[in-house]
């Protein structure tokens, strides 16, 4: 009902701003040289004829409790090579910040108001989190290069301009998977700062499997003394200490990103097993096949052949210990419990059970679409990833299907290292762009990169890039029904893409 009201305002607002002002579509608008493209695209945005020249000093007043905010903005001058003196309860500055929790009803937590005229921009939010999406649009219209500009650059010159934006989804991630092949905090933390950008908010960690368990846990020290030393064939080793997982989590936070872990139950445990052999069933008949035994490392592709024994009592007592502790680690409310892949009998039993001690941990649990056949809570959400799967009750979906958004397959056919077991062609920018999300339950969408093949840190940039960038303005944007329109857009990010280190896969949107 609100996403009803906040669209309904948008379009009356649309009405009235197209009587009384002169509009550009997003495309047209050249400043500094360079064409005004946000991505995701606003769900208004109107040129006004002029620009703002921004002063050598320059002044942010904020009211609230804005002053984080300040200091992001006061960051992003200061790449402009550009001074700035922050002031407190102020509305004297060129730059101004309000924040004003009346705007929630409007704009919702994540929405904003961007305004630049010939006195300088204002942006106005109900919180911290819609001023941060309002300093990323800015960082958009601002040049890609501005890092590198001097004292004696031009001066940089901004179009008059108004932006109300708020977005569709309230989910809108990535996953990676860290246990097959390990990435390490450096690597995330970019992938943190890059995802902002685009204002996405979530980014799920697969951390466990059979090739690799990725995160230290006091409980239980030989998952990572063991386990951790294993990946997938030329895959790297690691994991995430328990210092490694806090500073990711702070710095996520910082940038209004949610660290959703994932502890994949009660399949794809080999790692698991091979730490804590006592686990296995005593015939080994949880291994079928046996691609591997105890203290044998796993280090292949195939899935779906090793799970805990689920006849055994002690499996939920290593469970709950593990869950208690990930739970007391994790800053955000969401706790992933896998689920994929499992034919047993008691199959279902696990799944009510693992969904029940999140709950008692304080968390919200997540599982793979194959969870909901389960007599699952009302308050777990599902992760759609074949469609295959009829539920047994109605839940709140996260939509992951995997011809739109497994981006382990390829950007093009053919192209190498690539999964294609789930559409042989692969999964293009148009075939994500054109996801349809008509479907009531999805509360948002996310895109997983599942690391078999993908080894390295290039490798995964050229996976997630620029297809990352269809997801978030599926997740944003009020429409996405015109690809050609977006990939315009697209392509006058190519400067930015590179500014900020990215191997990109060179998508031909990306040429103007």
């Amino acid at each position: 009902m609100v996403r009803y009201f906040q669209t309904l305002n948008v379009l009356i607002f649309g009405i009235l701003i197209l009587g009384c002002s002169s509009t550009k579509s997003p495309v047209e608008t050249s400043v500094n040289g360079e064409t005004v493209a946000i991505i995701p695209k606003p769900q208004v945005l109107t040129h006004h004829n002029g620009v703002y020249q921004l002063p050598q000093q320059n002044t942010i007043s904020f009211s609230g409790s804005s002053e984080i905010a300040a200091q992001w903005l006061s960051e992003l001058l200061q790449d402009a090579n550009l001074q700035s003196t922050i002031r407190a309860n102020s509305k004297r500055g060129n730059f101004k910040l309000i924040q004003d929790a009346d705007l929630n009803g409007q704009l919702g937590e994540e929405g904003y108001f961007l305004d630049i005229d010939k006195r300088g921009i204002t942006i106005k939010a109900a919180g911290e989190v819609g001023l941060f999406y309002a300093i990323q649009s800015l960082t958009q219209v601002l040049p890609a290069d501005l890092k590198s500009r001097s004292m004696d650059s031009k001066p940089l010159v901004l179009p008059h301009l108004h932006v109300e934006d708020f977005p569709k989804y309230s989910w809108r991630g990535n996953m990676i998977d860290l246990a097959r092949s390990f990435f390490g905090v450096e690597y995330l933390k970019r992938h943190i700062d890059r995802m902002a950008l685009y204002k996405m908010n979530r980014l799920h960690l697969h951390l466990t499997d059979d090739q690799g368990w990725r995160i230290e846990l006091k409980s239980k020290p030989l998952l990572t003394e063991i386990a951790g030393k294993s990946a997938v064939k030329n895959g790297k080793s690691g994991f995430l200490s328990i210092e490694d997982y806090k500073e990711l989590q702070d710095y996520a936070t910082e940038r209004h990103v949610v660290i959703i872990p994932e502890i994949d139950l009660p399949g794809h445990i080999y790692a698991a097993l091979v730490a804590y052999p006592e686990l296995n069933c005593d015939d080994l008949s949880n291994l079928n096949p046996k691609m591997a035994t105890p203290p044998e490392l796993f280090d292949g592709y195939k899935v779906g052949w090793s799970k805990l024994c689920l006849t055994d009592p002690e499996t939920y007592n290593f469970v709950a210990e593990v869950l208690r502790e990930v739970s007391a680690m994790t800053v955000g409310p969401w706790l992933h419990i896998g689920g994929d892949e499992i034919n047993d009998d008691l199959y279902e039993t696990f799944v009510v059970k693992a969904d029940s001690m999140v709950r008692s941990f304080g968390k919200i649990p997540i599982g793979w679409e194959e969870v909901s056949k389960a007599d699952v809570s009302q308050e777990l959400i599902v992760q759609r990833w074949n469609g295959k799967t009829t539920p047994l009750k109605k839940s709140k979906v996260i939509e992951s299907i995997c011809t739109s958004f497994y981006f382990d397959h390829a950007n093009v056919t053919g192209q190498e290292k690539t999964n294609n077991w789930c559409q042989k062609s692969g999964v293009s920018l148009e075939d994500v762009y054109n996801f349809n999300d008509k479907a009531d339950e999805i509360i948002g969408l996310e895109a997983p990169v599942w690391t078999e093949l993908v080894v390295s840190d290039a490798m995964l940039d050229n996976r997630l890039w620029p297809r990352l960038m269809a997801v978030a303005e599926i997740g944003w944007s009020s429409s996405h029904d015109d690809f050609k329109e977006f990939s315009k857009r697209l392509s006058l990010h190519k400067s930015r893409l590179e500014a900020l280190e990215i191997d990109f896969y060179p998508a031909p949107e990306l040429n103007p």
